[in-house]
């Protein structure tokens, strides 16, 4: 039976990180039950906020997208009360978030010997491109500068022409969910010994563990190609062509090889000695996709997602553009796509995160905050007075700032 509990509730996370690696994380922890309390620079926010087109009514679909289920803080991080007001919030938190290159935050005394001089126990991540040693330790860096230094460039796009950008902020996320890990490790550490920890992630390195098929090549002295959707040690493994666009088919070992030549009705594929083992079929892919794709054009895809996949049971599927990804019957069935009431839009669409836990609830239950709506009520719950929070206001303790960063 499951808990009416999430597996974070009590768990607050003070989240000063801008765009997409500590905000993708820090979604995740919201999504398990963690208050989350994002600080943002007073009058403009975190810039995801103003990432687009496209917008609606003003606010960013891509920012709701990485902060579903948090409360928006503004402080000026330059003004000294604000900073002893994000101390105060420090003191009750069990996380503590940022993303600044490396020596900006001792320069707005939120580096970790501050933070942790407020609260022994804090689990501290500091994401950065590149972690915060080593030469490159002090370069900016963002997902496209990563994703060609980690070589995903290198393997992505068709073969004879220009490297490819992967169409998603690939490593942002890669580095997002490797944080969300290190920090839900660090708080069970913590239940066991009773100590914080400091965590140093870096782009760079989150994103080369990923590398797998390819890292391997490497490790076998062989150079990684880029090969389309064609993979590198399975065939076919691949996109091919149909009657009236595109089918993606898998195919792992040869007992769903010789299922997917029934299925084609190409028995004789079977006997080819080209084709014999999986070694066979990657050493002659270029004949193989000619082969299938002569079948493939007989149908369409529909057609042959039926025949292959439904009555066959061989790995294939249609390729979906993103709306369709958005709205499927395997997709509606597992309620992956909801809404939740905006305060100023009404209801918008939320992406839910896919962890079902037999034991215990997960999911969104606040929409991304309008910039500062939480001012008032975040200190209202540590104690602070009306009085209090109005000098506060009048201190500019909410109110502009300059770059953070600067």
């Amino acid at each position: 039976m499951t808990d009416e509990t999430k597996i974070l509730d009590g768990i607050t996370v003070v989240d000063l990180s801008t765009f997409v690696t500590g905000g993708f994380c820090s979604a995740m922890l919201a999504n398990q039950g963690a208050e989350v309390i994002k600080i943002e620079q007073p009058d403009y926010g975190d810039a995801i906020r103003h990432s687009g087109p496209p917008f609606i009514e003003g606010e960013s679909p891509y920012y709701w997208t990485v902060n579903y289920g948090k409360r928006s803080v503004e402080l000026d991080l330059k003004n000294p009360e604000a900073t002893a007001a994000l101390y105060d919030l420090v003191e009750e938190a069990d996380v503590f978030i940022q993303n600044f290159r490396p020596g900006v935050a001792e320069r707005l005394d939120v580096d970790y010997e501050s933070i942790k001089a407020e609260n022994d126990d804090i689990i501290y991540l500091a994401v950065s491109a590149f972690g915060q040693t080593g030469p490159w330790r002090e370069r900016t860096g963002y997902d496209l500068l990563i994703q060609g230094l980690s070589g995903i460039m290198s393997v992505t796009g068709e073969e004879g022409r220009q490297p490819v950008k992967v169409g998603l902020p690939m490593t942002d996320l890669i580095t997002a969910m490797w944080a969300a890990f290190g920090v839900s490790t660090a708080l069970y550490r913590r239940a066991l010994t009773g100590e914080g920890e400091y965590i140093d992630l870096g782009m760079l390195e989150s994103t080369l563990p990923w590398l797998t098929k390819q890292a391997g090549q490497v490790f076998a002295d062989e150079e990684p190609e880029r090969m389309g959707t064609k993979d590198p040690v399975l065939a076919p493994y691949q996109t091919f062509e149909t009657k009236d666009s595109y089918i993606n088919i898998c195919i792992l070992n040869e007992k769903l090889w010789g299922e997917l030549c029934e299925a084609l009705d190409r028995p004789e594929l079977v006997d080819d000695d080209r084709f014999a083992t999986n070694a066979d079929r990657v050493e002659n892919v270029d004949a193989l996709e000619r082969e299938i794709e002569e079948t493939l054009a007989e149908r369409t895809t529909d057609e042959w997602v039926e025949t292959i996949a439904e009555e066959g049971g061989v790995p294939a599927g249609p390729v979906y553009d993103v709306e369709q990804a958005l709205n499927n019957p395997q997709i509606d069935a597992r309620g992956t796509i909801s809404e939740i009431d905006h305060p100023e839009l009404g209801e918008i669409p939320v992406i839910e995160h896919p962890l079902k836990f037999e034991g215990s609830e997960s999911g969104f239950e606040l929409p991304p905050p309008l910039l500062g709506e939480h001012n008032r009520s975040v200190f209202a719950e540590l104690g602070y007075s009306e009085a209090e929070l109005d000098e506060m206001e009048a201190a500019g303790v909410f109110g502009e700032s300059d770059d953070w960063a600067e």
